[in-house]
């Protein structure tokens, strides 16, 4: 299955790894890009170039990535001078404080250990009535508005977007604005759009930090503003910075996970149909479109010294690359990686990345996605692509993949 207006247009297939460059444009929205077969077939390091000519190290074997990913050597520091960027767009910004992805330990762990109780099992499992709810009212008045439906729209994205509300206790009735700004931050296209929306969220936290004081709620941020910000152990620069990432990442990453994964089931009818037989299946069934789909396809890291992995040398100030779409489909770890098989173990796949990094809301995330995939299949069985599927635009290789659109029927 290919999508029109994003498949790559140059056949890489017989290229060497060296002349392939990163990232690539999938040419179906559930499969590596086809450029990087011969990374598939050099496992597990590879060359490749960047945008502006720059050679970095592709990891593309799961052993080895999960290795890298847990070794202190390798940094995700952004301002650091030999970071890596892969688009223009993306070098423009990288002096710009990123929290929590962006910096390294002891600032990393500090940071995570403020957060950490918010996005326990325990937490999740208590917020799971209310996710519960949050779908069956989305679908409720998706299904009163009739159909066709564009399901990104009107479920994908609203449900992770009200639950990381409710969560840190942003006003949902501000998702328009920061919905609109978060596209702009993850896809631009220029790097002026990506700083002006970045001013543009941190002003809406400056706001509603002040705001809040004045008027304390129940949610992550009231408690960061109460018991560390007056406390003097946080300071607010840092607290937008926090605000930022958890509101951008709690939304994003899950809508395109609940749409690509809507899409992927619906485009392999004998897995649904096995999924739609056995509900215990579900959270199999998740971990298996994690590994499958791997929306996050590009962690990127610099070498701070020389690490010797995978019969190559990764020297001090190497760019590295981590395509996850690559790892998640590794032929020594996964027996044919490119199927989807429900009964597969694959607990160690990375598309939540591995180490210290490792996806904050993880636990929320495969609860919404559980939640919501359940439950859509559930109250609408008939659930259908309302076009063929080759005219659905899915987002390029330069972002968060999954759905623009996706319009369906039941």
């Amino acid at each position: 299955m290919t999508g029109s207006n994003t498949s790559v247009s140059t056949d890489h297939t017989a290229a060497s790894p060296d002349s392939v460059t990163f990232p690539q444009n999938r040419g179906c929205p559930y499969h590596p890009p086809t450029a990087y077969q011969p990374l598939r077939d050099a496992r597990p390091l590879a060359r490749v170039r960047l945008y502006d000519g720059r050679p970095v190290w592709m990891v593309t074997g799961l052993a080895e990535a999960r290795a890298l990913l847990a070794d202190p050597r390798l940094s995700s520091d952004r301002t650091h001078d030999g970071f890596p960027s892969p688009t223009a767009r993306f070098a423009g910004i990288t002096k710009r404080r990123t929290a929590l992805l962006g910096v390294d330990d002891p600032v990393h762990a500090t940071q995570r250990r403020m957060l950490i109780p918010s996005f326990t099992l325990k937490r999740t499992a208590a917020l799971r009535p209310r996710i519960q709810e949050t779908v069956d009212s989305l679908l409720d008045r998706m299904v009163a508005q009739g159909q066709p439906a564009d399901l990104v729209n009107a479920f994908a994205l609203p449900v992770p977007s009200m639950v990381i509300c409710a969560l840190l206790g942003v006003p949902y009735e501000d998702h328009a604005f920061f919905e609109g700004q978060s596209r702009k931050l993850l896809r631009g296209p220029r790097t002026a759009d990506v700083e002006a929306a970045r001013d543009a969220l941190d002003d809406y936290f400056l706001r509603l930090i002040d705001r809040k004081r004045k008027e304390p709620g129940d949610g992550l941020l009231d408690e960061l503003i109460g018991q560390r910000l007056d406390e003097g152990l946080l300071d607010e620069r840092e607290l937008v910075d926090l605000a930022v990432i958890l509101l951008v990442a709690g939304h994003e990453t899950t809508a395109n996970m609940i749409s690509l994964g809507t899409f992927t089931l619906l485009q392999h009818p004998r897995a649904l149909a096995e999924l739609r037989s056995d509900a215990a299946l579900m959270p199999a069934a998740v971990e298996e479109l994690l590994r499958f789909l791997s929306i996050a396809d590009g962690m990127l890291r610099v070498a701070l010294e020389d690490i010797e992995i995978g019969g190559e040398v990764v020297r001090a100030g190497d760019g590295v690359v981590f395509s996850t779409s690559v790892i998640n489909r590794d032929s020594a770890s996964y027996e044919e990686p490119d199927r989807i098989d429900w009964h597969r173990p694959t607990r160690h796949h990375v598309a939540f990345g591995f180490g210290i990094h490792q996806c904050l809301g993880q636990n929320l995330a495969r609860a919404e996605m559980e939640i919501a995939l359940r439950s859509l299949f559930d109250r609408l069985p008939d659930l259908r692509l309302a076009v063929p599927a080759q005219e659905i635009p899915f987002k390029p290789g330069d972002t968060i993949q999954g759905m623009v659109e996706l319009p369906v029927a039941w």
